[in-house]
């Protein structure tokens, strides 16, 4: 965790998120084969002194780079198409979470269990921790089971957030007056972290997201004990 305050993204945390990764990987490849190609080409081009003045047209080669790209371009597309929708299924949640954002904090309702609904605020430096992240730590975290089937439904009272986790692969806009809807799976326990990325006002960047990713028993303790507070 301390690694990845210093240096970048935490590690993939979903079933989503890898699928992302995957397919921005297969992407480079593909991107790095045509670069190589495309430069090896140029580079022979450059320093080859020959000419040949009885070429006067190359239908083949024009064939050939003609339908290439767009047999390239399907090795592309259809991944993608099929992550597009991946990302848009909702697959019979368990459990539903309803995060509204606000000007600038996150409110989350828990529409399952009668009562458990709070404010998240961020945690002001000269109360963090020693072990916390600066601007990214909140007073309350969102508490949710992991290999569970998780649907949140996002919305806003003021004006355009957006709800990222990207360990999560989830990136959803709140829109006031609108319910927008994502679904993930968790597959490890751990602390995900996040942040409005929708530019909100002048406090944008001082509203994070904390999503804490605990057993089955471990959440439903914690529900016992909101619902009791």
């Amino acid at each position: 965790m301390a690694t990845w305050g210093h240096l970048g993204f935490q590690d993939s945390a979903s079933p989503l998120m890898e699928q992302l990764i995957f397919f921005h990987d297969h992407t480079m490849v593909v991107l790095i084969l045509i670069t190589t190609v495309v430069g090896y080409m140029m580079a022979t081009l450059f320093f080859n002194t020959l000419t040949n003045r009885f070429l006067l047209e190359g239908q083949t080669i024009e064939i050939i780079w003609t339908i290439l790209p767009a047999i390239i371009l399907v090795f592309i597309a259809l991944p993608s198409l099929r992550l597009l929708y991946l990302l848009d299924e909702v697959n019979n949640p368990s459990i539903t979470l309803k995060t509204i954002g606000h000007q600038w904090y996150w409110s989350y309702e828990y529409s399952d269990f009668l009562q458990v609904e709070f404010d998240s605020y961020m945690m002001p430096t000269n109360e963090l921790a020693d072990n916390g992240f600066r601007l990214l730590d909140v007073d309350n975290r969102t508490v949710l089971p992991m290999n569970t089937q998780v649907r949140v439904l996002i919305s806003a009272a003021d004006v355009i957030h957006s709800w990222t986790v990207p360990a999560l692969g989830i990136k959803a806009d709140a829109i006031p007056g609108r319910l927008n809807q994502v679904s993930f799976l968790i597959n490890r326990p751990g602390q995900f972290y996040g942040q409005c990325s929708e530019i909100c006002g002048a406090n944008h960047s001082f509203m994070p997201i904390v999503i804490e990713s605990v057993s089955i028993n471990s959440f439903l303790n914690w529900v016992s004990s909101s619902s009791d507070a």
